[in-house]
């Protein structure tokens, strides 16, 4: 069995997905290390009596120990994981648009692993030459196992929405930096995206930029995709904010948890209900008490996201708009609600609809939950981890 090490102390959220893949690893027989972060010198003594040449594996989210850090660089700029000859299994749950600078300069045994298709299609044509997969969407954990979870009808939150905001207009610096016409032509992109929500950032990008300036070769296409990041953060916070908006100024009332909520221009900001920001445990608490969890994928269009299974798992019913991945297993109105980004405005009466029918929410809740336990939990993405270290 391979020894395994992990990170954690930076990002919090990776740094908790880490530690249940850790302890799915553990169950499963491997000896696992934990890296903190925010005490490297310490961990690395530590993770030096942990290792073991020719049998350690690194899992790792989104870089995290490949972004230059001094302490893991020998004299020559070499990284430990080169130096040690260690395998590094990288999930990387952001598009990979915004990481050219990290793909760049991968470790020589280096595993990429997407979470998204569309994700697994862009480094395949555009990073050919780097190791891929498994495809593997985030899953969710459980918060009380052992125990069942606390009915519908006796939930305190009839809706919430975990996630920072951030007005779009934060963006325009890069979208107005260089001349009208390109400002033009970034707003162009954008409103595309606006209108048809099922399409990739990298798609109409493409599609804009040849239509400007005919075909181009690869390599500037690629160029560019990593150059157009504010576009993704752009779209991905108006539709965000119009979710809530889209309820709060029909007089439901969303308990928002996270940072920047307090910007979202609404009609009737008494309905939105201003939170605290929290942990991922913390998170998990509040889907323990809440009836409805709103979802808005962050532009993932052939994934999932975490907040879709961590709803179910812990008895709250999910509402989240699609994309092909989760239309094939997801079922509308039996194991979660589904609306469409086109059609926000719909919202309102989905929600309504809902709350006035507290037994078909327990009903969808509760399939919800058995749908996640059954194929959607850390362990099971554990399991296919599993099966390609050890194969390596």
């Amino acid at each position: 069995m391979k020894k395994i090490m992990f990170f954690e102390g930076d990002i919090e959220t990776q740094g908790y997905f880490s530690q249940q893949i850790a302890e799915a690893m553990r169950a499963l027989g491997h000896e696992t290390f934990m890296y903190d972060l925010s005490r490297a010198w310490n961990s690395t003594e530590k993770f030096f009596r942990f290792f073991e040449r020719e049998n350690t594996v690194l899992i790792n989210f989104n870089f995290h120990g490949m972004s230059g850090e001094d302490y893991f660089l020998d004299e020559s700029g070499r990284t430990m994981w080169d130096v040690l000859h260690i395998p590094s299994y990288n999930i990387v749950v952001d598009h990979p648009m915004y990481y050219h600078h990290f793909l760049e300069n991968v470790p020589h045994n280096y595993h990429h692993i997407s979470i998204d298709g569309h994700h697994e299609k862009y480094m395949k044509r555009f990073f050919p030459e780097i190791e891929r997969g498994p495809f593997l969407p985030l899953a969710g954990t459980e918060l009380n196992p052992n125990r069942s979870n606390v009915p519908i009808a006796c939930r305190k939150y009839d809706v919430m929405m975990v996630g920072n905001y951030c007005v779009p207009q934060t963006f325009e610096k890069f979208i107005t930096r260089i001349d009208d016409e390109y400002t033009a032509f970034y707003y162009g992109m954008i409103d595309d995206l606006l209108a048809n929500p099922d399409k990739t950032v990298e798609e109409v990008v493409e599609a804009h930029i040849i239509e400007e300036m005919g075909d181009v070769p690869e390599e500037e296409l690629k160029k560019a995709m990593a150059a157009v990041t504010f576009i993704d953060l752009y779209v991905r916070y108006t539709v965000r904010g119009r979710a809530v908006q889209q309820l709060a100024d029909a007089g439901i009332k969303v308990h928002v948890f996270g940072d920047g909520w307090q910007l979202l221009p609404c009609g009737h900001p008494e309905n939105l209900i201003l939170m605290d920001k929290l942990d991922s445990v913390g998170c998990l608490k509040k889907l323990c008490q809440s009836k409805i969890s709103l979802n808005v994928m962050p532009w993932f269009k052939d994934g999932a996201h975490d907040r879709i299974f961590n709803t179910m798992l812990n008895g709250a019913v999910c509402l989240t708009d699609s994309n092909p991945f989760l239309d094939r297993i997801l079922h509308d109105g039996a194991d979660c609600s589904i609306y469409s980004l086109k059609h926000m405005e719909s919202l309102p009466e989905i929600v309504s609809a809902l709350l006035s029918d507290p037994d078909q929410m327990q009903k969808m809740a509760d399939e919800g939950y058995r749908m996640a336990k059954a194929e959607h939990t850390w362990a099971h993405r554990a399991r296919e981890l599993h099966k390609l270290i050890e194969r390596a």
